[in-house]
């Protein structure tokens, strides 16, 4: 039987852009950058993102557009041995990130509903603080949004790679950044929103130390979604008539594009009313929602901003969990409906403590962390970068002419990325590793 292909050039960059823009490049991108000093941080983030971010992105489509299938296989095809392991630590990885993700996104969901009801809505830190609380202690509601976002995730790529994944893209990344630029419009416009605007943009190369450096590293790396095999497994459904610089050169500067949009939908509002940008996650539930209650209209707003949270959110988890679903389709021959219903099963199973950990399991720690963080470090520390690291490793020592067949690039550009793959990753994302741990 004949791969599913993607039905055009602009259906797999939109994507391929969903599956990098999620959650973090909401809410994480612009209190990092707030907390590292603005403009500087936003400047070092946006050059390692377009160097070793877009070298390992295009590592990652080129290996899986020349294999024709997932991350497993792929490296299994292509270089035997024990390669595939890391093909499995990246679905592994899939598996962890996409369990407690479909717990954040359930959260989008829950909040979604607390705009259009006006609960929502208030000035009152304190009182926003509790309506979180509750909502993420119950045992019950977490758990049936939890099952919701599983379910949407589970429609999209149960229905293919065209009239799924690459509709959904088309659809929910130009919906994402019309609400976003609806918001920034409305952010702009408020008094004092140029003292929030100079915050985010204006550069202070005073605060670069090297746990700057680090956090940007770190960042870039993570936005592009690279070290897991989605965007391997994206790569495996392109067509060999598609360009992968060009390609990957629009999923990143629209992934970079969005980061940025962020900040200036969140510094000038956050400006404009005195409060922290550096609030973190809670800046996303306990924070905005102050900003929309002083807004005229200010419902509307809030319904637009947890939308754009929601699609997101989607866009990121259905690259999760075709990452996984491929492996099952690929090696054993399980058609996709099947492979789909029974991993989506196991997510939200797998999300079910990780979202008690809020409740009903939040006495359960291990290393001061409870369930939802463990998933997470595990995840994001160890297994992602030892990911990127063995991803770069195979592109630039194990299958170089091979990639270097696929990327067709010019002859300097060629030696970069060899050299960027063999040497310069590994040896960042090795730092990364460390200094997480």
């Amino acid at each position: 039987m004949s791969r599913s292909q993607w039905g055009s050039r602009v259906g797999f960059i939109l994507a391929s852009a969903g599956a990098t823009v999620g959650l973090g490049s909401i809410w994480k991108f612009p209190y990092v950058t707030a907390m590292n000093g603005g403009g500087a941080f936003l400047a070092i983030f946006v050059a390692i993102t377009f160097t070793l971010g877009l070298t390992l992105l295009l590592a990652e489509i080129a290996i899986g557009r020349a294999a024709g299938c997932g991350a497993v296989s792929a490296l299994r095809k292509l270089g035997g041995g024990g390669w595939p392991l890391v093909g499995y630590a990246g679905v592994l990885c899939g598996f962890l990130v996409l369990s407690f993700y479909c717990v954040g996104g359930g959260w989008t969901l829950g909040y979604l509903w607390r705009a259009i009801d006006g609960r929502v809505m208030s000035d009152s830190p304190e009182a926003l603080a509790a309506l979180f609380g509750q909502y993420v202690s119950s045992p019950v509601e977490p758990l049936l949004t939890l099952a919701l976002f599983v379910l949407l995730t589970l429609v999209v790529v149960m229905s293919g790679i065209q009239k799924g994944i690459e509709r959904a893209g088309k659809i929910m990344m130009p919906a994402l950044f019309l609400l976003m630029l609806v918001l920034i419009v409305r952010s702009l416009t408020l008094p004092g929103a140029s003292a929030g605007v100079a915050m985010f943009l204006a550069p202070d190369f005073s605060r670069v130390t090297p746990a700057m450096l680090f956090d940007a590293l770190g960042l870039a790396f993570f936005s592009l979604s690279v070290g897991a095999g989605c965007m391997l497994a994206y790569g495996s459904y392109l067509g060999r008539d598609v360009k992968l610089t060009g390609a990957a050169l629009w999923v990143t500067g629209l992934t970079t594009l969005t980061s940025i949009l962020a900040g200036l939908m969140i510094f000038p509002a956050i400006a404009a009313f005195g409060l922290d940008a550096a609030a973190g996650p809670g800046l996303t539930y306990m924070t905005m929602p102050i900003v929309f209650n002083h807004l005229p209209f200010g419902q509307g707003f809030a319904l637009a901003f947890f939308a754009l949270l929601l699609f997101a959110a989607l866009t990121s988890s259905v690259s999760l969990l075709e990452l996984i679903v491929v492996l099952p389709i690929d090696d054993w021959g399980v058609s996709r409906r099947r492979a789909s219903l029974v991993v989506s099963a196991l997510v939200f199973a797998a999300g079910i403590p990780a979202s008690l950990s809020f409740g009903l399991l939040a006495d359960y720690k291990w290393f001061d962390r409870n369930v939802f963080e463990l998933m997470d470090y595990g995840a994001s520390n160890i297994l992602l970068p030892l990911g990127g690291i063995g991803t770069a490793l195979f592109a630039g020592w194990k299958i170089w002419p091979t990639l270097r067949d696929e990327l067709e690039l010019p002859a300097g550009m060629t030696v970069a990325m060899r050299w960027m793959c063999r040497l310069f990753a590994p040896v960042l994302i090795g730092v990364i590793l460390v200094w997480n741990i």
